[in-house]
């Protein structure tokens, strides 16, 4: 009997130490608060969007939107860490005791000044340096096969005729291609095996060679 007794204060015992544990693991609802607020210049005064703010020892943030005000959920007594490119970082402490669980702040941050090291630029000494750099230059084999196509005639005369020659060709080449488009939407457009016109430009293109294999020269 006086085993049994034993035993069960000890499951007792046990029991008390885990109820415990389990309460001082449990967050309580009143150390909760919102912390909200807005991010600006120190010197200027201006918002600064896309502003980090992060919970020390916790692993999550958020980001300040386009007028630098944020909101996030923390705890009292929690460092809050804000960032930003440019600026030095600042770290605020939440207070133990929040009144109505609302904390406001309006943290302003310093500009961070990076300098980097003098770099200066000289010009070649001389036309003949120039040209000996230049001849010594060593091209891979395959930017001289690109550079060997690019002076192909055939290929010249295609991209001539397929290329627009300035923006502004470009960009009406861009427009009539719209145009086309809306033009024949919701019904099939034309094909050009039918147009006299398309049959006209593919036979002045045969016989400038614009087909012509490289193997027959």
């Amino acid at each position: 009997m006086k085993k049994i007794l034993q035993y069960a204060f000890c499951l007792l015992l046990t029991g008390c130490f885990i109820v415990k544990t389990q309460a001082q693991q449990v967050i309580p609802k009143d150390s909760v608060i919102q912390l909200f607020g807005v991010v600006m210049t120190a010197d200027s005064l201006r918002a600064i969007p896309a502003a980090s703010i992060l919970v020390q020892g916790a692993g999550r943030g958020t980001l300040t939107n386009d007028q630098g005000v944020f909101s996030i959920a923390v705890l009292q007594g929690q460092k809050i860490r804000f960032s930003c490119v440019g600026f030095k970082d600042v770290v605020i402490n939440i207070p133990d005791k929040v009144v109505d669980n609302q904390y406001y702040v309006i943290q302003l941050l310093v500009s961070d000044t990076a300098y980097l090291p003098a770099t200066i630029l000289k010009p070649r000494p001389s036309r003949e340096q120039f040209e000996r750099d230049f001849a010594n230059t060593r091209i891979p084999n395959d930017q001289y096969e690109i550079a060997r196509q690019n002076i192909d005639e055939a290929k010249r005369r295609v991209l001539l005729a397929t290329l627009p020659a300035d923006g502004r060709e470009a960009v009406n080449a861009q427009l009539r291609q719209q145009a086309s488009k809306l033009y024949y939407q919701g019904q099939q457009p034309p094909i050009n095996i039918l147009n006299p016109a398309a049959w006209s430009e593919f036979i002045k293109a045969w016989k400038r060679g614009d087909f012509k294999s490289k193997n027959d020269d």
